[in-house]
């Protein structure tokens, strides 16, 4: 980008423009994922709706790649691209809940922690996520779940309407009403149709939570994994664990003799009765005796930022995720096998349940195409060394490859990795991809929003 064309976009913005050439360039293109490297032409820091209508048309008119960064949690660094055009909505962080009502309208560059600092102070929550530093919008337009899906659902069954910019430079309000194509669309259909400036939600009573973690040592993997598939389903709702194939990291409240250990375990929260904790996490003894066990109630944004000093921006990070409607003893010898070569002390698995309330949704009503799924796995290769990138992505990639043949087929879109094939978008909406490709021709005809886990436009006529 010249200097003249520099000049002509910070002439029509009121947020600054960053280039190479300006101090502070390096660390305005950092994101979550530090295995990502891409060098924006310009990194514009909107500050409001009116700046981003403005970028957009822009970026459109002057014909550069245009990339959106909400929160920057990508793991597969699509808020960022080379030599093109990033829309940081990292200013647009606010969230104005209305207790009457019992909704949050949350800008565009929020966090969840943002929205857990607010809600909080009502005693209430929404169902996204596992740690406080994601971004809500991200999370959101890919469906979402987290902690309180069980018993809330999807972050999309919350969703109440959506501000947003077309490719065009328009503004639109989508619900249920008004261009409820489009809102079905962005209910699990990733950011294909536009940059979503705010969001407006549906609040839960949620204030305090009982969560724990249960750990047992690997050689009891294969009994932990099958008395889980079991248990979860049909436990209450107000109950959820997810799943995790760890290295015990060397921290309270883990006891020092296990530090360093590779371990099987499942991350609790139990959203019901407080008098009913010890009941409800009674049945962790039932596969064997925990080398470890915690439970304790703690306000609900405790919980969702328990894990934030493990995974600090500027990891590396390689993921790959499928869904699963069940674990079979197959897919249990993959994973006990993948457990025992963990790459790094911060490579993972987990398993997200998803069933519940998410699964009183029809698959029609969403873009989200996995309703009977009950859980959403992701494969996590992850440390701060670059030097160990390769190693901890053949191990994802590995592992994910070996599991594959055991899941239904397509991943939670989120956890697609940036290499991966166009046909594994395709199987993320399964039916849905086609009425996706219509929406997307309707609203987005010349793909300027493809910095994603992209859904081609369909072809006119189709």
């Amino acid at each position: 980008m010249d200097d003249t064309t520099l000049e002509a976009m910070r002439t029509v913005l009121r947020g600054p423009v960053v280039s190479p050439r300006d101090r502070g360039y390096n660390e305005a293109r950092k994101i979550y994922n530090a295995m990502i490297d891409r060098r924006p032409a310009a990194i514009v820091r909107c500050t409001d709706v009116a700046d981003v209508m403005n970028a957009v048309d822009f970026v459109r008119d002057h014909g550069f790649e245009l990339a959106v960064r909400g929160g920057g949690h990508s793991g597969a660094g699509t808020s960022l691209v080379d030599d093109g055009v990033t829309l940081d909505l990292g200013p647009m962080r606010w969230v104005r809940v209305d207790p009457a009502t019992k909704t949050a309208q949350v800008g565009g560059g929020s966090l969840l922690g943002d929205v857990d600092h607010a809600t909080h102070a009502f005693g209430m929550a929404l169902p996204f996520g596992i740690t406080s530093t994601t971004g809500v919008g991200g999370l959101t337009l890919g469906g979402g779940h987290g902690y309180l899906t069980r018993k809330h659902g999807l972050t999309v069954d919350s969703l109440l309407s959506a501000d947003v910019v077309l490719a065009d430079g328009s503004f639109v309000t989508a619900n249920a009403k008004d261009h409820s194509d489009l809102f079905w669309a962005l209910r699990g259909g990733g950011g294909n149709f536009g940059v979503v400036t705010s969001f407006t939600f549906q609040l839960h009573p949620v204030h305090t939570v009982a969560g724990g973690v249960t750990l047992w040592s690997l050689d009891h993997i294969r009994d932990v994994l099958q008395w889980y598939r079991e248990f979860l389903p049909q436990a209450p709702e107000d109950l959820s664990g997810f799943y995790a194939s760890v290295v015990v990291p060397p921290a309270p409240p883990f006891p020092e003799e296990i530090h360093g250990q590779k371990m099987c375990g499942v991350v609790w929260c139990w959203a019901g009765d407080l008098d009913r904790v010890d009941a409800a996490f009674a049945p962790v003894h039932e596969p064997a005796p925990p080398a470890f066990h915690f439970a304790a109630p703690m306000p609900y944004p405790a919980l969702q930022t328990m894990f934030d000093p493990l995974m600090p921006p500027g990891l590396q990070w390689y993921w790959r995720g499928d869904f699963f409607d069940r674990i079979t003893d197959d897919a249990i010898a993959v994973h006990a096998k993948y457990a025992e070569g963990i790459p790094t002390d911060l490579s993972m698995m987990h398993l997200y349940p998803v069933d519940g309330a998410a699964h009183r949704v029809r698959p029609e009503d969403t873009a989200w195409a996995y309703r009977h799924a009950r859980w959403s796995g992701v494969i996590g290769g992850i440390d701060p060394d670059p030097a160990n990138a390769q190693i901890i992505k053949e191990w994802s990639t590995d592992y994910s490859d070996e599991l594959h043949a055991h899941s239904m087929g397509g991943a939670y879109v989120n956890f697609i990795g940036e290499d991966e094939p166009q046909a594994r978008v395709r199987a993320a909406y399964r039916d849905h991809y086609d009425r996706l490709a219509s929406v997307k021709r309707a609203y987005d005809p010349h793909n300027l929003f493809h910095a994603n886990q992209n859904i081609e436009p369909a072809a006119p006529g189709s």
